[in-house]
């Protein structure tokens, strides 16, 4: 209630939450403190949300992504008609145009990705448990908040990856491969020994391939990879490894042994996630990802970002221009002291939604 938190002042007591001492609203400088952590903690976890194309709406529901074939081109014939119709370049009998030869019949589509329900984060903080604490509780808590938010918003791109990777129906409603992503096998070897990190590294260059003869653009690819998964790229010993990776390792600013990490394979950006699924999902979804007040449905109908099979799944490789996030509402908080429960609640929010724009950019990383 605004009464509660603007109170008057009379006898001169130092009020830490009021800005300069005599402000009305004594949490003022609380709310904007926790505010600056939430948001600061959401940016420092999010992986993928920087990474893939977004757009902001004031209003509405969804937002349309416009989507463009191919141009197609020919020699032209001197003195032949860039209009008729005919594999010869003469005009109809009837004068109707039907098909010409060099005209290009650019296909149009568009995809839609609607908000999801409003998604929060929230922490109730009692007086009592507050002044007994020995730690700024707040700053505990406002991390805890922060991270949940930027984890989910990871988990949902990286699912809706693996689905447009997955799909055999390019968004022009055909099964042309130049259209679609792939599923790329890593641990191909009779019997199974698990994913090496030489088996990484091919399955990282068959993928920019399929990029390169798929036209998609050489910026802006990435991998996730799962800690595990990463780390084999640096601590294997093999030839390939060797080969692809640790030539690097002497080109200062692309990688260091000492810090165990590496930039780059075949061009592709190099990410690790804790957010790799890994669950058989098809019969129990999950239980936030799959609630039903998600509206994009990447994998089945009322599914959300679940309801899919991942015990094979290693990791994700995609560019910029594959995956799509609508904001409504971008991420905010908000503060109420209650006085009839004497404590604090505080609540983080963010209305998106995430969806699939071309499917040529999606590469899922798998055991078989």
């Amino acid at each position: 209630m605004a009464g509660e938190n603007q109170v008057m002042n009379p006898i001169g007591i130092s009020r830490l939450g009021a800005v300069n001492v005599t402000g009305a609203d004594k949490d003022a400088l609380f709310l904007k403190v926790f505010s600056g952590e939430v948001l600061q903690v959401f940016e420092e976890n999010n992986a993928l949300l920087p990474l893939v194309r977004q757009r902001t709406i004031s209003s509405g529901k969804s937002a349309q992504f416009p989507v463009t074939g191919v141009a197609t081109a020919k020699y032209h014939t001197p003195g032949e008609s860039i209009m008729a119709s005919g594999t010869d370049g003469s005009s109809p009998a009837d004068g109707v145009l039907d098909t010409s030869k060099y005209l290009t019949q650019m296909k149009h589509t568009e995809r839609v990705i609607s908000i999801d329900g409003m998604l929060v984060s929230s922490a109730f903080i009692g007086d009592i448990d507050e002044a007994k604490n020995h730690y700024d509780v707040r700053s505990a808590y406002s991390t805890q908040i922060g991270r949940e938010l930027a984890y989910h918003a990871d988990r949902a791109l990286i699912r809706t990856c693996i689905a447009g990777a997955r799909k055999t129906t390019d968004r022009f409603g055909g099964s042309d491969a130049k259209f679609l992503g792939a599923q790329v096998a890593l641990d191909t070897d009779s019997p199974a020994d698990g994913v090496q990190g030489d088996e990484i590294v091919t399955g990282l260059f068959t993928v920019a391939q399929k990029m390169d003869e798929a036209s998609v653009p050489a910026d802006g690819r990435h991998c996730i990879l799962s800690p595990a998964n990463y780390y084999k790229l640096v601590n294997t010993a093999s030839d390939s490894v060797l080969r692809a990776i640790n030539r690097d390792f002497g080109n200062e600013g692309n990688g260091s042994i000492a810090r165990g990490e590496i930039v780059q394979v075949a061009g592709i950006r190099i990410l690790k996630s804790n957010h790799i699924p890994t669950a058989n999902e098809s019969s129990t979804q999950d239980a936030v990802l799959g609630d039903d007040l998600i509206n994009n449905d990447v994998f089945t109908s009322d599914g959300g970002y679940s309801g899919a099979n991942f015990t094979a799944t290693e990791g994700i490789c995609f560019q910029t221009e594959g995956l799509g996030t609508v904001k409504l509402l971008d991420l905010a908080m908000e503060s109420e002291y209650q006085l009839d429960r004497l404590g604090t609640l505080m609540v983080a929010k963010y209305a998106m939604g995430h969806g699939i724009l071309r499917e040529e950019c999606l590469f899922e990383l798998t055991t078989a």
